[in-house]
């Protein structure tokens, strides 16, 4: 399993206030969990934003996304943002803000209050 460790460590900072937050590997990564639903995750030097289907096509149009495919059939409303996307604190903050702002939508699964 190969994920950049240093922006899983910048991920975890900015999840550090924030409750209901655990890790998980999935898809050959880490993936950081809100509430029992996956919110984001990091895959090589990646993030991986969940921030649903209709955000998600107006998040690629923005610079350095793409859309999140392992399998080889897309996954709506999940949005990977190369390096040059989240080099800053406050870019990657925004990232990821977009994820709790849409994990928080869905009702918390059972088992997930931690």
């Amino acid at each position: 399993m190969v994920y950049d460790e240093d922006l899983a460590n910048r991920i975890r900072k900015v999840f550090a206030r924030q409750r209901n937050v655990s890790e998980k590997k999935m898809f050959g990564g880490l993936t950081f969990m809100l509430r029992g639903h996956m919110c984001c995750g990091v895959m090589n030097d990646k993030l991986v934003v969940r921030v649903g289907a209709d955000k998600g096509r107006a998040a690629l149009k923005r610079p350095h996304t793409s859309q999140f495919d392992v399998t080889g059939r897309p996954m709506n409303g999940m949005v990977v943002v190369a390096s040059p996307g989240i080099q800053t604190d406050a870019s990657l903050r925004r990232w990821v803000q977009h994820a709790v702002d849409f994990v928080s939508t869905l009702p918390a699964k059972e088992g997930s209050r931690k």
